[in-house]
């Protein structure tokens, strides 16, 4: 097939992740949303657009000065294309994201929700903020200026910084306050009502008292984003054996990258415009202004100050994670010994699966425990049930990516808790993040090893399986726990061509396997049926093969969250294919492969997208689903996922979306699984029927201790 017929049916996946990004914006615009979780997706859409250009941007300005003619597969497009592209895309957003922002802010106003500029506030309120600026701000700040014996100062990634022009007698010069990190974003104001103004507001208001020995002008806060796409692959691995040591270093080096961005408050003059793009060596369209605060973390605290009389109108009703219907309560060890058990985040809860390893912390039968990490909270229970393990003198193996991008500080600090626990840290390969989510318990039973494995889609971040959707298995089958015993030797010994019966691995085997199934159903022809669910999808060798299956006939369903770089129904190339994506209360996240319908389909869950970096590039595991009531069980999932008819947007051949309409009934998939999930009847509690071979001891020390 020729580069001209792929780009028939193809997009570009920079801009297709910035439509993404765009429907996270229209979920701020949805009315039927309540207010404050719409400012949510305000805050969420803005920090998405940080991390693009901070990874995106950033990777394709090394591009474009590594090599500006090597075109993109997908658009034939350059990296400088791109970039221009990618800017001629953003400046409508933020236009829209501020006009957003500032109806959002005004609804909010009637509840008593009033972020305000200075010349919004009462008088007292004036005073309040004065008093509190002289006290608690102006001591601890540190203003400089630039002249011929004060240099430019280095401005961090994503730091708000006042700035103004100075004079003083005939001498003029920049005047530059960061907003410092170790305060309020925003200071509330006295009284019941939700009223706060910005700090870098404050700052500016009272900037003639910090340069007090000068005339101020030109008042205004700008933020620098900077290029963040460092890889420690590029490190010399050969100078240091210490990992974690490269890790940090990297860290510090990112926080001197080029700037790619530069958003500003006001306007800023044609002399300030150009001063500042020769200083951070950017053209103007790099130039972003904005009329709402550029940081909006403070958001999500501010949800919570919200009286509960109120929180009814201008939340989403609270959602409790439940226990799972499959289990009932005692020992979820035993439960999984005896049957398949499925759990689905954020409708479930994430507790089975840490009893789970709580159990085997102590249970005298264990012997092992292995797992890998990608991201954990900052507070993990499972760290401290592995560490409780590890100290139980069970065999404790954690493999812990310390590349997980923006998770790095963390992982770095859990990986030097585990390890003086006593758990066996390893760290991955230089060129290959590992990415799986997979578990494994080894136990013995009877004389004989057995195994418990856990195969998830998402992270063991206990944080996130509360935003996140995710599925979760734990299984007892001995197939693949043998697997999962091959896996893990094999991570431990540097191993990445390893054979494996059930779970498929990239980068050996994923691809290969999720092709081969393809072929399968595309020789069943207008028989064929294949339902997948992903985050991202760009691997061309996958569009390729998505292409033929339509070709020959077989329907597919792609249910794609962000970048997809196929689009559908283009005649003679994608006729079959239908592309949906979910934006809702929750982050869709797992990743479920369907080949096949009815009783003969072929379901695996997994931590891999069908993107280039997690098929060739990654280590990734995928599992089969054996139990026939968990297969049907996804297969349903997915079905109502299609029939979404209230945040699922379809994809149109040109790579914009629509969304759905139509149906006899309203169906908002994530509302079904929460009620679901609410409405499940239980199994009654079962008797654990392991034997305890320490109760006897327990009994005779409780004798002893009553004597």
């Amino acid at each position: 097939m020729s580069k001209e017929e792929i780009l028939d049916y193809t997009q570009n996946r920079e801009l297709s992740w910035l439509r993404f990004n765009q429907r996270v914006l229209e979920e701020a615009k949805d009315e039927t949303v309540p207010l404050m979780e719409r400012m949510k997706f305000v805050a969420i859409f803005t920090s998405n657009l940080d991390e693009f250009f901070m990874i995106r941007v950033g990777s394709l300005y090394d591009m474009a000065a590594a090599d500006n003619k090597k075109a993109d597969t997908r658009s034939g497009m350059t990296p400088g294309q791109q970039l221009e592209a990618i800017y001629r895309a953003v400046a409508p957003l933020y236009k829209e994201r501020d006009k957003t922002y500032a109806e959002i802010k005004k609804q909010l106003q009637p509840y008593g929700v009033c972020g305000l500029d200075f010349k919004e506030l009462e008088q007292q309120e004036k005073k309040y903020v004065k008093k509190y600026f002289k006290d608690q701000v102006l001591p601890v700040l540190s203003p400089q200026i630039v002249d011929p014996n004060h240099p430019f100062p280095h401005l961090l990634n994503k730091e708000i910084y006042v700035i103004a022009n100075l004079k003083q007698k005939d001498a003029e010069m920049l005047g530059i306050v960061p907003v410092p990190h170790y305060i309020s974003d925003i200071l509330y104001l006295p009284g019941h009502d939700i009223r706060y103004i910005r700090m870098e507001k404050v700052i500016m208001e009272y900037l003639e008292l910090v340069f007090d020995k000068y005339e101020v002008s030109d008042k205004n806060y700008i933020c620098v984003t900077r290029n963040a796409d460092i890889s420690p692959d590029d490190e010399s691995y050969a100078d240091n054996e210490d990992f974690r040591f490269i890790m940090k270093e990297t860290l510090n080096k990112r926080r001197r990258m080029a700037v790619v961005r530069l958003e500003t408050a006001s306007r800023l003059s044609r002399d300030m415009e150009k001063y500042l793009c020769d200083r951070f060596k950017i053209l103007p369209e790099c130039v972003f202004r904005t009329k709402m605060p550029m940081k909006l973390g403070f958001i999500f605290a501010m949800a919570d100050k919200i009286p509960e009389s109120m929180k009814r109108a201008l939340t989403d009703e609270p959602f409790t994670p439940q226990p799972p219907a499959s289990l009932a309560d005692g020992s979820v060890m035993e439960q999984v010994k005896r049957k398949d058990v499925l759990l689905s985040f954020p409708y479930e809860s994430m507790d089975p699966f840490l009893q789970l390893i709580r159990e085997a912390a102590s249970d005298p039968d264990v012997m092992t425990i292995k797992i890998t990490i990608y991201r954990l909270a900052k507070k993990a229970r499972l760290v401290e049930y592995l560490c409780a393990a590890a100290e139980n003198g069970k065999e404790v193996t954690v493999l812990i990516e310390l590349r997980a991008r923006f998770d790095e500080q963390n992982n770095i600090e859990w990986s030097e808790r585990m390890e003086e626990a006593g758990c066996r840290v390893l760290y991955g390969f230089e060129e290959y993040k590992v990415h799986s989510k997979l578990c494994l318990i080894t136990y013995r039973s009877k004389n004989e090893i057995r195994y418990i494995t856990q195969v998830g889609t998402g992270n063991y971040n206990e944080k996130t399986a509360k935003m996140y959707t995710d599925y979760s298995l734990m299984t007892s089958s001995q197939e693949i726990g043998e697997d999962a015993a091959v896996f893990f030797k094999n991570m431990s010994i540097g191993n990445l061509d390893g054979v494996y019966n059930h779970l498929i691995v990239s980068p050996t085997s994923l691809k290969q396997k999720v092709l081969s199934l393809m072929d399968e159903e595309i020789g069943k022809g207008g028989q064929g049926r294949v339902i997948m669910k992903m985050n991202s999808l760009t691997d061309m060798d996958f569009i390729r093969k998505v292409s033929e299956a339509s070709q020959a006939g077989v329907k597919i369903d792609l249910i794609v969250r962000g970048i997809c770089c196929i689009l559908p129904g283009i005649p003679g190339r994608t006729d079959n294919l239908r592309v949906t994506s979910i934006v809702g209360r929750y982050l869709e996240h797992p990743r479920v492969f369907v080949f096949g319908s009815g009783a003969d389909a072929k379901v695996y869950i997994g931590s891999a997208d069908m993107m280039t970096r997690n098929t060739e590039k990654r280590v990734e595991v995928a599992c089969p689903v054996y139990d026939d009531g968990i297969r049907k069980r996804l297969i349903h999932d997915l079905n109502v996922m299609l029939a979404d008819n209230v945040k699922a947007r379809k994809m149109l051949s040109d790579g914009t979306y629509r969304k759905k309409t139509g149906g006899e009934q309203r169906v908002n998939a994530q509302e079904t699984f929460m009620k679901t999930a609410l409405n499940a009847r239980r199994p009654a509690a079962t008797v654990q029927k392991k034997k305890d071979k320490t109760s006897i001891w327990k009994k005779l020390a409780g004798l002893f201790r009553r004597k």
